[in-house]
């Protein structure tokens, strides 16, 4: 098994390892998915149901999109 690492920013941003990008065949622009299960999580490639799924699912999201909720956790 291989390991590649990364560091999160400040921001929890973090850069996908050149050897994943390579594997995955990722691009600039894609889009990646994590799977999640119990303590285990998987990163890929996102296939075109993911991103119709999250779409789907943004519209029903607006609960907590006011500037009060930006405030309260902002530092999350």
């Amino acid at each position: 098994m291989q390991t590649a690492t990364s560091k999160l920013t400040k921001k929890y941003q973090a850069t996908v390892p050149e050897t994943v990008r390579k594997k995955l065949k990722l691009k600039a622009g894609d889009v990646i998915a994590f799977d999640i299960e119990n303590d285990f999580i998987k990163l890929r490639k996102a296939r075109p149901i993911d991103i119709e799924f999250s779409s789907a699912l943004v519209p029903t999201l607006s609960e907590w999109k006011s500037q009060n909720d930006e405030d309260a956790y902002n530092d999350l």
